[in-house]
Parts: structure tokens; C-alpha cells; sequence
């Protein structure tokens, strides 16, 4: 019997297959990892790149120091202040809850509306800007992780509602809203600075590259604004609408020569540094953006038509009617009859009719063509947001009653800023000006980078009529005129006053009970300094414009002059008494009835 030998496996073989065969799956993970890589880094590496970046890089803008803005004696107006605002990392805050009551309790805000805040999973939330110092005492006093503070420019105004509707104000975001800071934004803000910040997976900040944060610096403003006479007319101002329970009043005061705005004063005011806290109202420079019908203040550019006409001279006379004059179905009316009166005498007593028998000479065409030079129904391109055109119907399209109207300012709107600019071309031999309110502009450094110099506009009068007229308003001021309530002691003041019923709300004529009382004029008569513009709205005292603007005009004028160190006049007009300064105040009012229901 034979004995068959087994044959023993080789384990060196198994080993090797096991080698191969992990070999192969290393092989095949490894391929799997590197196409994996070359998708990644090659294939999408541009867009991953990108989508990593937001995570770990921050672009901010910073915001340069914001221009200042100074009256022309340079005193300041308005200026960017450091302040610090609060804000968080909600990632970081542990206890949103606990945090929340803290906050809220310190700020005065809504514990649920920070809770949202804290809870909302972005990486950076503003809790408050502009936060008040002893808060921000308070809050770093407390400890609060993932709460940080950020300091920031924000606009203050040392002088508080002084100009607020000229100067304007700026939002939290450090860009103008209203007024020069609006108009003038893109030069007081200046250029953003930019850069990138690198931060780690706490949102921690730890390296930043890239262009200078600083930006460029704003510029710096100058205005034609004197702070100190804007102070005189808006507390003049303020007394008078005070006195006469008045809704509201305007006041503005110019140099002739020039067309620089000295003062440009509403009542009532606000206070720029907290203007959410007001009407939004309050905050238009209403001087410019509002019009209203001018009443007799009107006549003066009658009066100026007629003599330029050279169909009359001061003592042109005209009949008056004896106090009442048909004009078809309408009837205007005279308080004082008059029979007849000279061209001065119809701008002393301000009377309607005499008003329209002039316009009646002068023709509705010369009138409407003298009318344009003078800047109405147009913008005279003041510097400064919303101004209006007013309102002045083409001459064709002037009714019979409107023509006649127009001579006492009803039937035609304007703004003070034109009424104001109209009457001084008449205090500067003829030749009207462009008004404005920015003077020059600075650097950072306080070089002057642009400058605004007197700009004419057209000669709207002759010199020598420029002089009648200025004395036919002397006459307004002087004793049985209805402004005697504007003459001043040591100087001679040419003006005219103006009352004027508003339009009723309902669309039907002229309310009865709601007037405009207004006076412009200048001084001294003979070497005009400055020319003033005073306007009050619905006043219920009284509302005739010689005894309730008048008297405010007076005051302007009185220590403006005085301000300036402007010397009296040898010739000094009589004292006022109060016999004189009612006379004839009614004749200044527009009053003009109809027998039809309505007018065309």
C-alpha cells in the first residue's frame, strides 16, 4: 500500500494577494481623493474661493469726517463729532435672553425687538447708534460678551435750531436730508475709505490689508450767513408771530449789491440735532419751497412797470372811483374812498382801484413782460433744494378780472425768496442779483477749493427810475402811509406793506378769515445796506401788514443797521405816535366781491 503525499499551501501567495488587493483599493481611494482634489482646486476653485472669502473676510467702508459748515465770519454751524454706537456678534453672545434684559434695560428699548436681534444668527447686528455717553458707560460697565462698540461721525449743531431749515440735518447713515446738507452732499461727505478685515472662526478680527480707511476729508462750507443777524431776525420774528397769535411767519434779509442771504429765518423752528421729534413741516426751508399771493406788497412792481412804461410818472394821476370799481360782474373795492390820486399817493395809501386803472394803462402785456425780468414765475437758482417758481399765468391766458387783480397781487403766487429778490434791484440802481448762500468752499486744510462771487442778472430798471420808485416807498414809511409802523429813528426806510386773503382750502375763493400780512423794504433809503422781507401767516389779532409785520421789520432793520455799524442818516424821519400808525391801514387790503356765484 502506497502513501499519497498532500501538498501544503503557500501562505507567502495569500499575503501577496492581500497585498495586491489593498494595494488596489489604495490605489482607487487615492484616485478617488485626487480627481475629488482636481474637481475641487482646479475645476471649481474659483467659486469655492470666493464662497470661503465671505467667511473669512470682511470688506468695511468707513466714512470720512464730514465737511464743516460755517457762517461767514466762520462761526460753526454744523460739525462731525466722534460718538459711539453699540453693536453685537450674535455667534458670540452666550445667553441671549439675559443679554437682551440688560441691554434693554440700559438703552430704553424693547427687550423682544434685541432678542430678535441677538437671536438672528448673522455674524454683526447694530443694537444702537449714536448712543449717549453715560450709556455707553453703563454697558461697558456691565461685561457683555459678543456686544462691542464702534465709533462713529455723527452731525451735531452747536447752535441748535438756528437756520435749522437752511442748514438742513443728516441721517444716522451720515448723508444729508434736507437743506445745504442735502444740496451740497457730495461735497461735505467727502470720499469712503475701504479695506478688508481677515478674521478667525469666532468672528474675531486679527489682520487687515488694503486701501487707506480715511478716504478723502469733506469740505468745509461759507455761508453768506451771518449767525448773529440770523439771531436778530428770527427772535424779531418769533415776538411778532407770538404777539399776533400767528400760525406761522418768514423772514429773510439780503444785501442789494450783492444778492448775499444774510439771514433766512421760520417760525416756528426745530432743532436739527433731534429733528425726528418734529412735523416733517417744520423742516422745509419754506421760504423757498412755499408760495403764497403777495397782496399790495405787489404794487410796488406796478408801480415799476408804470414808470418804466413811460406812460407815467410819479404824479400821473388817476381817478379812484370813490371807493368801488366794476370790473364786469366783479366789484373791487377801496375801504377808504379816494377820487383821485397820483401814482405815489396810490402806492402811500395803497389803493386796489388805483392799483388796476395804472395796470389798465400799462397794458397787460408790458405788465406780464416787466413781471418775468423781475423773476416771478420762475426760479431765480437759489442754492438750495425745492424751490418753487411761484405761480404766473401766461398773458394770454389772463382773464379781464385777472388782469386787473394781478396789479394788487391776487391771482399770481410767489415765494419770499423771489418777492425779496425782487425788491432789491430797486435798492441797487436797476440792477437785480442772483441770490445766494454759500460764499466758498475749503479743504481739510482750509485752502479755498471754489468760491461763488455776486452774480447779475439782468438791469430790470433804470437808475433814475430806480430813485422815484425808492422815494415813492419813502412815502409808505412817512407820516398818513400805511407802514409808518417800519420808520426808524436816524434813518430812512423805503417799503410797502401787503394783506393779503389766502384761498380757501375748499377751492371757493378766498377764505375770510385767513390773511397773509407781509412788509418789504430797505435802508438806509438813500445807501441800502440791506433789504428785509417780512411775512406772517394767519395772524388773528390783527392781520393788516403795516400793524403786524411792520412792526417786525423795524426791529430787523433797527439792530441789523446797528450791527453793522451802519451810521444814521443826517435826515431823520419823524417819531412815530400812535395816531399815525393806524391810518389808513385798511387801505392796503385786497377786497374784491362779485355778484355771481363764483369768479372766473
Amino acid at each position: 500500500m502506497m502513501l499519497r503525499r498532500t501538498k501544503k499551501p503557500n501562505p507567502l501567495k495569500w499575503i501577496r494577494f492581500r497585498i495586491i488587493l489593498l494595494g488596489a483599493v489604495l490605489a482607487a481611494c487615492f484616485a478617488l481623493v485626487m480627481g475629488r482634489a482636481f474637481q475641487l482646486q482646479v475645476l471649481e476653485g474659483k467659486r469655492l474661493q470666493s464662497k470661503a472669502a465671505v467667511q473669512y473676510k470682511k470688506a468695511f467702508h468707513n466714512r470720512p469726517k464730514r465737511g464743516t459748515i460755517y457762517d461767514q465770519n466762520f462761526a460753526e454751524l454744523a460739525v462731525s463729532i466722534d460718538v459711539a454706537s453699540i453693536c453685537a456678534y450674535p455667534g458670540q453672545v452666550s445667553s441671549p435672553e439675559q443679554t437682551a434684559s440688560a441691554l434693554a434695560q440700559v438703552l430704553n428699548l424693547k427687550r423682544e425687538f434685541l432678542l430678535e436681534k441677538l437671536s438672528s444668527g448673522k455674524g454683526f447686528v447694530w443694537i444702537k447708534r449714536h448712543v449717549d455717553p453715560t450709556q455707553v458707560s453703563a454697558i461697558r460697565e456691565l461685561g457683555l460678551g459678543g456686544i462691542d462698540f464702534v465709533t462713529e461721525p455723527r452731525r451735531f449743531y452747536p447752535l441748535k435750531s438756528l437756520a435749522a431749515q437752511v442748514i438742513g440735518f443728516c441721517g444716522t447713515d451720515g448723508r444729508g436730508l434736507e437743506g445745504l446738507e442735502f444740496y451740497y452732499d457730495s461735497y461735505l461727505k467727502g470720499r469712503e475709505g475701504s479695506g478688508t478685515v481677515l478674521r478667525d472662526a469666532l468672528g474675531r478680527d486679527f489682520t487687515g490689508k488694503g486701501p487707506s480707511p480715511e478716504g478723502k476729508l469733506g469740505y468745509n462750507l461759507i455761508l453768506t450767513i451771518d449767525k448773529n443777524i440770523q439771531y436778530i431776525t428770527e427772535q424779531a420774528l418769533s415776538e411778532g408771530v407770538k404777539k399776533f397769535w400767528a400760525k406761522s411767519g418768514m423772514a429773510l434779509v439780503i444785501v442789494p449789491s450783492t444778492g448775499a442771504i444774510l439771514a433766512m429765518a421760520h417760525v416756528p423752528g426745530f432743532n436739527p440735532n433731534a429733528f425726528s421729534q418734529y412735523e416733517p413741516w417744520l423742516w422745509r426751508n419754506r421760504a423757498i419751497t412755499d408760495f403764497f399771493e403777495p397782496g399790495s406788497t405787489f404794487k410796488i412792481f406796478l408801480a415799476a412797470s408804470a414808470l418804466e412804461s413811460g406812460l407815467c410818472t410819479p404824479v400821473s394821476e388817476f381817478y379812484c372811483e370813490e371807493g368801488a370799481y366794476r370790473v364786469g360782474k366783479n366789484i373791487v373795492h377801496d375801504v377808504c374812498p379816494y377820487e383821485r390820486l397820483s401814482l405815489q399817493d396810490i402806492i402811500k395809501y395803497s389803493s386796489n382801484i388805483g392799483a388796476a386803472k395804472v395796470g389798465e394803462k400799462v397794458g397787460s402785456a408790458y405788465l406780464y413782460h416787466k413781471l418775468k425780468e423781475f423773476g416771478f414765475g420762475h426760479k431765480v437758482g437759489i442754492d438750495c433744494p425745492g424751490e418753487t417758481r411761484g405761480s404766473l399765468l401766461p398773458v394770454g391766458r389772463w382773464s379781464q378780472i385777472d388782469a386787473v387783480a394781478i396789479c394788487f397781487g391776487q391771482g399770481i403766487s410767489v415765494s419770499a425768496l423771489q418777492l425779496a429778490a425782487a425788491v432789491s434791484p430797486i435798492a441797487n440802481n436797476g440792477l437785480m442779483m442772483k441770490p445766494y448762500l454759500v460764499q466758498g468752499m475749503t479743504d481739510a486744510r482750509g485752502r479755498v477749493v471754489k468760491s461763488f462771487q455776486p452774480t447779475p442778472l439782468q438791469q430790470v430798471l433804470s437808475p433814475e427810475n430806480a430813485r422815484r420808485l425808492t422815494r415813492m416807498m419813502e412815502r409808505t414809511v412817512e407820516k398818513g402811509g400805511t407802514g409808518v409802523r417800519a420808520a426808524l429813528r436816524g434813518y430812512k426806510v423805503a417799503g410797502k406793506t401787503g394783506t393779503a386773503q389766502k384761498a380757501d382750502p375748499a377751492g371757493h375763493g378766498y377764505a375770510e378769515d385767513k390773511y397773509m400780512a407781509s412788509f418789504v423794504g430797505f435802508a438806509p433809503a438813500k445807501n441800502p445796506e440791506i433789504a428785509v422781507l417780512v411775512v406772517i401767516d394767519e395772524p388773528q389779532r390783527d392781520h393788516y401788514g403795516g400793524v403786524v409785520a411792520a412792526p417786525v421789520f423795524r426791529r430787523i432793520v433797527q439792530k441789523t443797521l446797528r450791527y453793522l455799524k451802519v451810521p444814521p442818516e443826517l435826515a431823520t424821519p419823524e417819531r412815530d405816535s400812535p395816531g399815525q400808525e393806524g391810518h389808513r391801514q385798511a387801505g392796503e387790503s385786497l377786497r374784491v366781491s362779485w355778484e355771481a356765484p363764483t369768479m372766473g
